[in-house]
């Protein structure tokens, strides 16, 4: 196999990453208005958060990476060209949860909106993964050099642990373990709508499956990073590891802090 992996339309000569990004993009999307709840919150809410959830994300996503090498990210300052190029998912990932919260808060929405995010979020990331690997060592998201079976060569005769392929195969399992919570979040929905309550389902908290898919995802980003040739100069850690640690201590928080109060509460009531 030849990298990259062009696909042909007629004349036109597709690159692989602009062909299954824009996929994630349009399939994503269009996943989550097919699967989202029944709301009571307004057309202009929902245009709201959406813009603040896009804002965030694209902020995240450029931050993070300016921080992927101080050094060049210093010297580059003023060479708005080279700084514009680059972003990351994971720093997308918690830039868009900012902007959607700060959103939130600016329009007075307190429910959480979460839940309907996550399965076009894990389709998105899927396909966007296809088109990293099609386009081989131009796309740096490749693995360090390895022995293993599952080792690919990019074109350059070094066998590398193909890391898209990893980060795929890790969403669908992902995806097949939110399941049991995808069915409550959604059983709870249709509950409440009709004003009805369920023993069964009164401990699932509303943006529970999308506080496990980010902690998930963002532990295995933590730990797959070890394996990719990018600079580690944050005591032998890297941009996306530091910022994996903060959202994994969020949500940890989230899952078991917050429960824990709970459980405290309803001892003391």
């Amino acid at each position: 196999m030849e990298f990259p992996v062009y696909f042909y339309l007629g004349s036109w000569r597709i690159h692989p990453h602009v062909l299954f990004e824009s996929l994630g993009y349009f399939l994503g999307f269009r996943l989550y208005l097919w699967t989202r709840r029944p709301s009571e919150m307004s057309k202009l809410m929902s245009l709201q958060i959406l813009a603040g959830t896009i804002l965030g994300a694209a902020l995240g996503a450029k931050l993070l990476f300016w921080f992927e090498n101080p050094v060049a990210t210093w010297e580059q300052l003023r060479q708005f060209h080279l700084l514009w190029g680059g972003k990351t998912i994971v720093g997308g990932l918690l830039g868009g949860l900012i902007g959607v919260e700060l959103t939130k808060r600016w329009i007075g929405w307190k429910s959480s909106t979460g839940d309907d995010f996550v399965y076009p979020l894990i389709l998105g990331l899927a396909l966007g993964r296809i088109g990293c690997f099609l386009t081989g060592l131009d796309d740096h998201t490749y693995g360090i050099a390895t022995t293993w079976i599952t080792g690919v060569n990019f074109g350059d005769g070094v066998m590398r642990h193909p890391t898209q392929l990893y980060e795929i195969a890790f969403l669908i399992v992902l995806a097949v373990c939110l399941i049991p919570l995808y069915r409550q979040s959604r059983l709870l929905s249709v509950l409440s709508s009709e004003g009805q309550t369920s023993t069964s389902y009164t401990s699932y908290v509303s943006g529970r499956m999308f506080q496990w898919f980010m902690a998930s995802y963002l532990l295995f980003r933590f730990v797959i990073e070890y394996i990719k040739p990018t600079l580690h100069p944050y005591w032998g850690h890297n941009n996306i590891q530091l910022a994996c640690v903060a959202g994994l201590i969020y949500y940890s928080w989230l899952i078991w802090g917050k429960r824990r109060n709970n459980s405290h509460q309803v001892k003391a009531i």
